[in-house]
C-alpha cells in the first residue's frame, strides 16, 4: 500500500506559457509524484487540451509522471487514443497514467462535435475494452455496437506492461466498467462520504468477476490552499463548487496550514483512497508557484510519512 499525491489543474491559470513551464519544471525538480490535466474542450475559460499536454510533458520532463483527469472517452475514438497513449508512453519511457470517463451529459463538448450523449456509457465501455486489448494483444478483432475491428494492431505498444488504465465515474455502469477493465479508479468532485460506497462496490464486483485491482489504486482529489480560510480565492472556489454541485461544498476543499490539509487527506483515506490529485486554489503564475512550493516543502513530507 502506497500513499501518493500529485498536482492537478483544470483551468489554465498561468499568466502565459512561460509560467506554465516554470511550474512544470518546479514540479519535476521538486519530486512531485505526478501532474494531472483535466479534460474540457468547449468553455469560456482558458483550458488546455489534455492529450496535447501529455505529449508536451513527455518531451519537457525527465522524472515526473502525468495523466488525464479524466479524458472523456465518449468524445474520442478509442483506436486513436490507444495509439496516442502508447506513443506518449514510449517517448516518456513509461511515465503516462491514462485515465478515462464518459464525460458529462451537461458538457457542451458533445454538442460541439455533433456526438449524442445517449449511449455514451456503452460507447465508452466498448472503447475501454478496445484500448486495453490494443495495448496488450498483438491482434484485436472486435465486433461491437459502436466499434468494429478486424485484426487490428498498434506498434510500438506501451513501455509499461500493463499500461495503467484508470477509470472515472460513480454510477453503477461506471463501477462495472472499472471492475472489468480498470487498473484503478479515480473519483470526480466527490466527498469522502460520496466515495466510500463506490469503492466498496468496485471491490465487491471485482471479486465477483475474478479480477484484481490493487488496494492502493483508488484515487480522489480536492482543492487546497495554504493560508487564511476566508481568503477571497477560497470563497470564489467554494461558490463555483456550490453552483456546479447544487449543494454546499463541504468536504471538497482544505485551506489553512498543513494540518488542515492533512486532515482532509485522512478523511479520504478512511473512505479507501490512497492516491490523491490535489488542485492548488490559486490564480496567476506567482500564486501557483507559491502554493506548489509550500506543497513540496510542507505537504509532501507528511504524505511520505504515511508510508513509513
Amino acid at each position: 500500500m502506497t500513499v501518493a499525491a500529485g498536482l492537478g489543474i483544470a483551468n489554465f491559470t498561468f499568466d502565459d506559457a512561460r509560467g506554465f513551464w516554470k511550474w512544470v519544471d518546479m514540479c519535476d525538480a521538486g519530486g512531485v509524484d505526478s501532474i494531472w490535466q483535466s479534460d474540457r474542450i468547449i468553455a469560456a475559460e482558458d483550458n488546455l487540451e489534455c492529450m496535447s499536454v501529455m505529449a508536451a510533458l513527455a518531451g519537457r520532463t525527465k522524472r515526473i509522471k502525468f495523466g488525464m483527469n479524466v479524458a472523456s472517452l465518449g468524445l474520442r475514438d478509442p483506436v486513436l487514443i490507444a495509439k496516442q497513449c502508447a506513443t506518449i508512453d514510449v517517448l516518456s519511457e513509461g511515465r503516462l497514467l491514462p485515465a478515462f470517463g464518459v464525460g458529462s451529459a451537461r458538457s457542451r463538448d458533445y454538442v460541439a462535435i455533433n456526438r449524442p450523449t445517449r449511449g455514451r456509457g456503452k460507447r465508452s465501455g466498448e472503447g475501454l475494452e478496445i484500448i486495453s486489448r490494443l495495448w496488450s494483444e498483438e491482434s484485436v478483432t472486435f465486433n461491437g455496437k459502436f466499434y468494429q475491428l478486424d485484426q487490428a494492431t498498434i506498434a510500438p505498444r506501451p513501455v509499461q506492461h500493463p499500461l495503467p488504465l484508470w477509470v472515472g465515474g460513480s454510477a453503477k455502469p461506471a463501477i462495472e466498467r472499472t471492475a472489468r477493465w480498470g487498473t484503478g479508479w479515480q473519483a470526480g468532485i466527490e466527498s469522502p462520504e460520496d466515495i466510500a460506497p463506490v469503492i466498496s462496490a468496485i471491490k465487491a464486483r471485482v471479486l465477483e468477476i475474478g479480477r484484481t485491482i490493487d488496494e492502493d489504486h483508488y484515487g480522489a482529489g480536492f482543492g487546497f490552499r495554504f493560508g487564511a480560510h476566508d481568503h477571497l480565492m477560497i470563497t470564489r472556489y467554494n461558490e463555483m463548487l456550490k453552483t456546479y454541485l447544487g449543494r454546499e461544498p463541504k468536504g471538497f476543499t482544505a485551506a489553512g496550514d498543513v494540518g488542515d490539509i492533512m486532515a482532509l487527506v485522512n478523511e479520504y483515506r478512511h473512505a479507501g483512497v490512497e492516491k490523491f490529485i490535489l488542485r492548488p486554489i490559486a490564480r496567476g503564475t506567482q500564486e501557483m508557484l507559491e502554493q506548489t512550493k509550500l506543497f513540496i516543502e510542507k505537504l509532501m513530507p507528511e504524505i511520505a510519512a504515511l508510508n513509513t
